[in-house]
């Protein structure tokens, strides 16, 4: 009875494993079920039959759940293996596109009866001792070697289905169309808005600027990656001012509740819990989200599972410097002549200056004096985008004496509409109020304009390196002489740049500058060591700009924190070679953390660019108004104080000569001065220019002149660290100098001025009529007399004047004259008779 229990025990255990096997698979197919059920519940709003890749995920997670089966029942008998051949077998044509399904079915299916036979036919064709071991070990090699290929397959499926939400999975197309009633942020009764589309907190894009409009058209289109759809699409609205944006209203879509492949419009009402309006206005745009075709392949799973991050954050970034680039790249320059303005109401009573405005570019002509027909004379060029439509908007204002600006009429031209490659001349009437401007504006293409990669570089080219350089050789001299040259940079990586987020870390960006012409980077995110790796390319209008290349952070809707700025001449460039440049601070005057690697090239016509030397410089954009500045103020004071002491020095030397304090040098010095007089001509004065000229050649050649200022620079360093350490109320004493000797400065300029004028205003009868005699003698004296003679006795005077009375107390007559004469200062607070009121030479 003891030997028996145990068989028992067995066979009962042997009896039951079959249905408990059942029950578990039972189990798992209803649990991997219900998942595919909530997955396919939470995707059936979106999903349509023409997005494959989701589909295909789908049919996957299904294959899972078979494979799971088929697992558990090849453990039974031959007949489960022949099961399992069959799943295996049809598992596949789940994966077929779905136009193909019925007829690649039907033939997978003939495949798999003949697979089953042969398999029944191997079984029942041996002996049973030897044909169940035989073919057991044969199926179950084949068998385990095909399911192991297909778990390998199916592992990858899952560690991608597990990403689906990966970064890029999403594409979120916008098309901003327009705004309606929006608020009123500027004084003259209009805004200036622009829109920005912002994710997790960061602007993702940021629309043109319309000016002076409350109902804008922007028109613009953009595609912007998507990672997940549980967050909300941010859409703010704000007014551009010249010093910051003024806030008008925002709204929010969930992306959750968009459909996929399919366009809506969306009218979004504009709102600000911190404002009084109630109505702010509409948005109007329209949204369209669709998953990234292509990145879920199954035949491609195996080699993109371990580059997912990186490809996802390369395509991001590039997605994101593509909408940078369309934004940025102008195809064409317009050169706007203002040459004057005709019957300008209230001309003649104030001050008049014009603002021009093309998009986001300013210009402002220097002010007139009071004149109905004010005539200006310069030259403003833009840039000019095609696919923009931006009209040019020209405002006269006028300023009185209490810095009180008004506007006194506008008017418009369409760029659009004027023939390009001619210059057309145009008298342009104000709106609503009466006169006119005259202009000349002019619509060129523009070249030379490009952001690329580094491996797609215009001059990594032979051909068209060449090509370039004959454009710019000897021979094409008087050819375009505007397209003096060409630049090409390559912004390569940054090294330890300064944290300027909480986290440590930063979202850098580079800024390009050359005159008026800028171009950016795309934005590195969390990153203090970026990598641009990015091509930038500008035409050169005078070989005597600077490159100014500065690190920004992005800080979402505030403004870029400073990172670091490098200044570059483009005569000091050195084509071809990697530098590495130490970023400085906004001044250029010390350094800042971090280092930037770039690769600068330079191609230019040198008569081209001398004849553009002596042209005018290009105006600068409007700016925002410059505030006080201690430290500029402290800057320039030295700076003047620095010439003013030079003037100095040499008049001290030729003093010294004058009063003999040293005899040989006054001797040598009279020698020369007799000599020069006596025998000078007109031609010897460039002649001592390029003496001059050579004299300092030879000193820079022998490093004397930059020893000298090492010197003076590690001096300067050494009183800035001092000026530092001062305390406030030394700094306030020092600037309370500096303003006083400003005030005198500036009083002793005006009153030399003013006494020159009233010396030819009859303020004081006797020193004008005295002044009028002295004119007179000098007349009949140069007309008799020649110059070189007066200068020669002007000379001997002054150096015998020391030797015939040695206690002579030396002067300038001229200014001991116009010490006399009273400034309006003095003029006002001393009671001098009108003019007129007596005859001048009486006396009394």
């Amino acid at each position: 009875m003891d030997l028996d229990k145990p068989s028992v025990w067995g066979s009962l255990k042997q009896k039951t494993r079959p249905f408990l096997q059942n029950l578990s698979v039972k189990k798992t197919k209803k649990r991997s079920s219900k998942m595919v059920e909530r997955k396919v519940h939470s995707l059936d709003r979106r999903l349509s039959v023409s997005v494959p890749d989701m589909l295909e995920v789908e049919t996957l997670t299904k294959e899972q759940t078979t494979y799971s089966s088929t697992q558990v029942l090849s453990s039974c008998s031959p007949k489960s293996f022949s099961r399992s051949v069959v799943s295996l077998k049809s598992r596949s044509a789940s994966v077929r596109p779905a136009g193909e399904d019925w007829p690649w079915a039907l033939q997978q299916a003939t495949r798999t009866e003949v697979t089953v036979t042969h398999l029944d036919a191997q079984v029942a064709g041996v002996p049973v001792s030897e044909g169940k071991r035989k073919s057991k070990m044969d199926l179950d090699s084949s068998i385990s070697s095909q399911i192991f290929d297909d778990q390998m397959g199916l592992e990858e499926a899952n560690d991608c289905l597990s990403d689906l939400p990966s970064p890029f999975a999403y594409l979120l197309t916008i098309h901003l169309k327009e705004g309606r009633n929006l608020v009123i942020r500027d004084r003259c009764g209009t805004s200036d808005p622009y829109v920005k589309f912002k994710l997790n907190g960061k602007t993702l894009y940021k629309s043109k600027v319309v000016y002076k409009n409350l109902n804008p058209v922007w028109d613009e289109t953009v595609v912007l990656p998507v990672q997940t759809l549980d967050q909300k699409l941010w859409i703010k609205v704000y007014d551009r001012d010249l010093t910051s944006s003024d806030f008008m209203g925002s709204a929010f879509v969930a992306l959750a509740e968009l459909e996929l492949n399919r366009t809506t419009e969306q009218v979004l009402k504009l709102e600000d819990p911190n404002s009084l309006e109630d109505d702010m206005g509409v948005i109007v745009l329209n949204l369209s989200l669709a998953v990234k075709q292509g990145d879920f392949k199954r035949n491609r799973w195996s080699s993109r599972k371990k580059r997912t991050s990186c490809k996802s954050a390369f395509m991001r970034s590039a997605r994101l410097s593509d909408s940078l680039r369309k934004n940025q790249l102008w195809n064409g320059l317009v050169t706007i002549t203002l040459l004057e303005g005709k019957n300008i109401p209230g001309g003649g009573l104030a001050e008049i200056f014009i603002l021009l405005k093309l998009g986001d570019q300013r210009y402002k002509s220097k002010t007139l004096c009071k004149s109905a027909n004010p005539q200006w004379r310069e030259q403003f060029d833009f840039h000019y985008f095609s696919d923009r439509k931006d009209m040019l908007d020209i405002e006269v204002w006028r300023k009185d004496n209490k810095k009180h600006e008004e506007l006194l009429g506008t008017c418009q031209v369409d760029i659009a509409a004027l023939p390009t490659k001619q210059t057309n001349c145009l008298e342009l009437p104000l709106e609503k109020h009466p006169g006119s401007l005259l202009m000349l504006i002019a619509v060129a293409p523009c070249t030379g304009v490009s952001i690329s990669d580094l491996c797609v570089c215009p001059l990594g080219d032979p051909s068209e390196r060449q090509q370039i350089s004959q454009r710019y050789c000897i021979k094409n001299s008087f050819q375009d002489i505007k397209d003096i040259g060409f630049l090409q940079v390559k912004v390569l990586k940054a090294v330890d740049l300064l944290a300027a987020d909480f986290a440590g870390k930063s979202d850098p960006f580079c800024v390009l500058e050359l005159g008026n012409d800028s171009l950016q980077t795309h934005t590195v995110y969390k990153n203090l060591n970026p990598e641009w790796n990015k091509v930038f390319t500008f035409p050169i209008k005078d070989i005597h700009d600077v490159l100014e290349v500065t690190v920004f952070d992005e800080d979402g809707d505030k403004p870029p924190d400073f990172l670091g700025k490098v200044a570059i001449p483009l005569l000091s460039i050195r084509n071809g070679k990697q530098s590495c440049y130490t970023l400085k601070n906004k001044d250029l005057e010390r350094a800042s953390k971090g280092v930037i690697y770039l690769e600068l090239d330079v191609l230019f016509n040198p008569v081209k660019a001398s004849i553009r030397t002596f042209k005018p410089r290009e105006k600068r954009f409007t700016e925002e108004n410059r505030k006080f500045s201690k430290k500029i103020l402290s800057r320039n004071v030295d700076r003047v104080k620095k010439i003013t002491m030079a003037i100095w020095n040499t008049i001290q030397f030729l003093r010294s000569c004058f009063l003999w304090e040293s005899t040989v040098k006054s001797v040598i010095a009279f020698v020369v001065f007799v000599v020069t007089v006596w025998s000078v001509e007109l031609y010897m004065v460039p002649l001592a220019l390029l003496v001059l000229f050579a004299y300092n050649f030879s000193l820079v050649t022998t490093g004397k002149v930059s020893n000298t200022q090492d010197a003076q620079a590690s001096k300067k360093v050494k009183e800035k660290l001092e000026s530092e350490k001062k305390g406030l109320i030394d700094r306030i004493h020092m600037v309370q100098e500096i303003i006083i000797a400003v005030q005198g400065i500036l009083e002793e300029i005006a009153s030399f001025g003013e006494r020159i004028k009233n010396t030819f205003n009859w303020t004081v009868p006797f020193l004008s009529v005295l002044a009028c005699l002295v004119l007179a003698a000098a007349t009949v004296i140069l007309y008799f007399i020649p110059l070189r003679y007066i200068v020669l006795i002007w000379g001997i005077n002054k150096f015998t004047k020391k030797l015939r009375n040695p206690y002579a107390i030396d002067n300038n007559e001229l200014l001991d004259f116009l010490s006399r004469v009273p400034s309006d200062v003095q003029k006002v607070g001393n009671e001098w008779p009108p003019e007129g009121s007596q005859n001048p030479l009486s006396k009394g």
